[in-house]
């Protein structure tokens, strides 16, 4: 079944006559295609792709099951919209609300005559589910992360900075197959490790420091996402604890990640063996999240998702300790959930390592 054939048949389920797609991420989901402009309008009875002439004969070749359009000046998008709009009898068009503007909307509710109503959460209940093709592209985008990190260990020493540390990661993803990175890479050292989300500094790597790595990479379309906590020389005792904390709350979240558990229950199997720790005050984000052609997407495994997880999820699994001023601690692997329990999909070790 085509992506267009899935989003076609829960039309009904949420009320709609048609779907328009519009935003970068559902244009590559619902067709395959990457395009920084265009629009995709599924109907029970066909579906359509509308873009201009830098995507035309690239589109032409790359969507099967719909018809591709060019829109011109003189026919510009909303026309060929209104005509399948006509030809469909379409009263009620669903449109991404979690990514339009309030301009494109007012410009769409102006020009196109039908009612526009809220269709996100259609597209985002698709793309929470994984198939085969799916998994096997966000598995070599984590193997080309994977490769990188190998590259990295043997760059990393005493003197190096976070910059260098951060852009020599990019060049292996890149050097390896990479289309472009899921996200800017946090590299943090020392003290900046206790940041979750620390940019990358000029400060030099120093001996008895925790090096922090967070990257990952886009391979045709989908994303990958790793964590790595080194060691640098040596390492305290309270170091070696928070590190084999962290490592038993992901290992406690990765045994109960299944179908049907709850995001809340993930977490808090990961969250529980922190606070039993005496760190609890220092995890303060969720445990993981989903992943696919965007690094950040349903579902989540965070305290406020009391939902079941449905089978071909596809998320992260990230518990981290971070004290501030001090030092900080995060390992991120990514799961792919199934009955019974879940498959790790990062291959790359996780004991602690001093370099």
């Amino acid at each position: 079944m085509s992506r267009f054939d899935k989003i076609a048949a829960r039309l009904d389920d949420y009320g709609l006559d048609a779907m328009m797609v519009t935003s970068e991420p559902n244009r590559l989901y619902a067709t395959g295609f990457h395009s920084t402009a265009g629009m995709a309008i599924v109907t029970t009875d066909g579906s359509y792709f509308f873009t201009d002439s830098r995507y035309i004969e690239a589109a032409s070749r790359r969507i099967d099951n719909c018809q591709v359009l060019e829109n011109t000046r003189e026919k510009p998008v909303s026309d060929l919209a209104c005509e399948v709009i006509a030809r469909h009898n379409i009263q009620k068009l669903g449109f991404e609300e979690s990514y339009t503007t309030v301009e494109e909307y007012n410009g769409w509710r102006e020009k196109l005559p039908c009612e526009l109503v809220p269709g996100s959460a259609l597209l985002t209940e698709l793309r929470a589910v994984k198939d085969q093709g799916e998994i096997d592209t966000l598995i070599a985008a984590q193997r080309i992360a994977e490769k990188a990190l190998t590259e990295v260990l043997n760059f990393i020493r005493v003197g190096r900075t976070e910059k260098e540390i951060a852009a020599f990661l990019q060049y292996q993803m890149l050097l390896g197959g990479a289309e472009k990175m899921s996200f800017d890479p946090i590299v943090v050292s020392g003290a900046n490790s206790s940041m979750p989300h620390g940019v990358p500094t000029d400060k030099a790597v120093e001996a008895g420091d925790f090096i922090t790595m967070d990257f990952g990479c886009i391979y045709d379309g989908y994303c990958s996402d790793m964590t790595r906590t080194v060691a640098v020389g040596h390492v305290t005792e309270e170091m070696e604890k928070v590190y084999h904390t962290v490592l038993e709350a992901q290992l406690a979240g990765i045994a109960v990640a299944k179908a049907g558990a709850s995001g809340a229950a993930v977490h808090n199997a990961g969250a529980d063996v922190i606070a039993a720790a005496g760190y609890g005050a220092y995890f303060g984000h969720g445990f993981g999240h989903g992943v696919g052609v965007e690094i950040h997407e349903a579902p989540n495994a965070s305290p406020a998702n009391a939902k079941p997880l449905p089978a071909g999820a596809v998320i992260s699994a990230e518990p981290g300790i971070y004290l501030p001023g001090r030092f900080g601690v995060r390992i991120e692997d990514v799961l792919v959930l199934k009955e019974g329990g879940c498959e790790d999909i990062t291959l790359a070790p996780k004991e602690l390592l001093i370099l």
